[in-house]
């Protein structure tokens, strides 16, 4: 069965105290607002689990982590109040992300685009494969990495954050990422990475949750404002994905590749 035959979903599993979300969706782990809300959703649960220590978050396949918001959806807005429902969507999960009182590891098993950069940035440390490349295309698209770059910018530092901007159109490598600090670890290969990964889950597993919940604080401090901020953001990108450079973007993408997201 190949990807294109299998349904978009987000599922959770449970092993020792680590809770597995992982997401999925046929246009190259794209994001339409159905798997966002689920996402926030499923991470939100696991965040008042009391059995839960631990939570990983992945996407199924091999070449793409997640390829950003889905197009079809962006070519569905057709107004302001659209727009921001939508990438309302990206905000919520981001913010579930940093307010949940668990730690997150983020498995990177492949390339990065737009919001799923962000997903990498806003976990609390991502673990990833050789060829996870990353970019932030928003702006060839007519709008900016504007909900997503505060995690972004937090974990990478302006300059970088800038580069990845402005230069919408290239690919970072993930040994870039990794030393910018997207990326904690890399590996080789695929048994590399998920090695590491049960190694620190595990540890973690057994380390003091009350503990951990404090680190997490610190490390999220400056960003209690961001329920707002990331509100105010999205409705930048639902006006601007309204505008014709948008509009001309999204039909000459969709025309040239219709099963695929950015």
């Amino acid at each position: 069965m190949t990807d294109q035959a299998i349904e978009a979903y987000v599922k959770t599993e449970y092993d020792n105290g680590i809770a597995t979300i992982e997401f999925f969706h046929p246009q190259s782990n794209s994001l339409p607002g159905k798997i966002l809300l689920e996402l926030t959703q499923a991470i939100a649960t696991e965040g008042e689990n009391a059995d839960t220590q631990l939570i990983i978050l992945r996407s199924a396949g091999e070449k793409v982590f997640c390829a950003g918001a889905s197009f079809d959806e962006l070519a569905a807005i057709t107004s302001e109040a659209q727009g921001l429902e939508f990438f309302s969507g990206f905000a919520k999960v981001i913010n579930a992300m940093r307010k949940v009182p668990k730690f997150i590891i983020a498995r990177i098993q492949g390339k990065c685009i737009g919001g799923g950069v962000g997903l990498a940035a806003a976990a609390d440390y991502a673990i990833a494969v050789e060829g996870s490349e990353i970019k932030l295309s928003e702006l060839a698209v007519g709008i900016g990495p504007f909900v997503v770059g505060p995690a972004v910018e937090r974990k990478l530092g302006l300059s970088a954050f800038s580069q990845l901007t402005i230069d919408a159109t290239m690919w970072r490598s993930a040994d870039w990422a990794r030393r910018k600090g997207l990326f904690a670890e890399l590996h080789p290969d695929v048994v590399g990475m998920d090695t590491s990964i049960k190694r620190l889950a595990n540890t973690l597993a057994n380390s003091s949750p009350d503990a951990m919940s404090e680190i997490k604080k610190i490390l999220w401090k400056g960003t209690e404002h961001w329920d707002e901020l990331l509100k105010e953001r999205a409705a930048i990108s639902g006006r601007l994905i309204l505008s014709d450079h948008s509009r001309r973007f999204i039909e000459k993408f969709k025309a040239a590749k219709p099963s695929s997201a950015k």
